[in-house]
């Protein structure tokens, strides 16, 4: 009886989110690496009176936060794949994960500007050969940690289901090598042309930039967060390769994300002489990253 054998229509939704990302390791060994220059720097610029310095090292100090965020979202998302309070799995703590990184490099950015403006008004001196040496140092660590983190844009492609956790903290590491970038061109500018307000311009300038990136993550997380249509691209590639038989028709196509490179989605279809579900769902090509497919079949009214 059906009644006691199910097996054959039931299917686990941990989608792989039980298995340890890429992204989880790398992120840990970053977050070693920027606290430790995280307070090299905000000692340097406290000491030295820089205030791109000071400025690059408490961006770090929030990077610190928002890395640390990042890997909690990695090992939630792992542990608790098997939940069956998630109906499609954790998928989506990742997306949640790189929107709160966004939301925090928007807050500091905010911090930063307001920050700069204050020491444009009220300037400081500043200790340069010093504080140029640790913003040096700050680029290199910067780099460093860009690298370990290996992120490549590759592309939409089909879709952008990403893996936007690994992009909030590649992210975060970039405003901070950015934030050292405008650092050590402020102190040179101020040692050697006596531009001194170049230094707290600089803070205003990176904290611009950085907004900016995280608006990016904000409107790309957030679509996911809020089962936004998945991009056109797929939509029709569904289309198409359910219509080849020039009798079906498509009549209504939900299809969103709910996790780094898999979609989920909710089809209509309408026939003369319809097939079955199944019959409809090989079709589908196994490079769309589709995991959970529903489809409804109907016969034309008129029959």
């Amino acid at each position: 009886m059906h009644d006691n054998n199910l097996q054959d229509w039931q299917h686990e939704h941990t989608f792989n989110q039980d298995k340890r990302r890429p992204g989880e390791s790398k992120t840990l060994i970053v977050i070693a690496i920027t606290a430790v220059m995280m307070v090299v720097e905000i000692s340097a610029g406290v000491l030295y009176g820089s205030m791109a310095l000071l400025a690059d090292g408490l961006h770090m100090a929030s990077h610190t936060v928002a890395l640390a965020i990042t890997a909690f979202a990695y090992i939630y998302a792992r542990r608790h794949a098997l939940n069956p309070g998630f109906s499609f799995g954790t998928g989506k703590v990742n997306a949640l994960g790189g929107f709160t990184g966004a939301v925090l490099l928007v807050i500091f950015s905010l911090m930063m500007a307001v920050e700069s403006v204050e020491r444009l008004l009220n300037p400081v001196a500043i200790v340069f050969n010093q504080a140029i040496a640790v913003a040096v140092l700050g680029l290199l660590v910067n780099a460093l940690c860009a690298y370990v983190l290996g992120v490549h844009s590759h592309g939409d492609h089909h879709h952008n289901g990403h893996d936007h956790n690994l992009t909030s903290a590649y992210l975060h590491v970039l405003a901070d090598a950015l934030t050292s970038v405008l650092a050590i061109v402020a102190l040179i500018a101020a040692k050697y042309y006596g531009y001194v307000w170049m230094d707290p311009l600089m803070g205003v300038v990176g904290a611009i930039l950085i907004a900016r990136w995280s608006y990016g993550l904000l409107r790309t997380t957030s679509a996911v967060l809020l089962d936004k249509q998945a991009p056109k691209l797929l939509r029709e590639e569904i289309r198409t390769a359910l219509e080849s038989d020039e009798d079906t028709r498509v009549s209504d196509l939900h299809v969103w994300s709910i996790g780094p490179e898999i979609y989920s989605a909710l089809i209509t279809v309408v026939a003369d002489k319809p097939v079955t579900p199944d019959e409809y769902k090989s079709r589908l090509p196994q490079t769309l990253g589709l995991v959970h497919v529903t489809v409804e079949v109907h016969r034309c009214r008129h029959h």
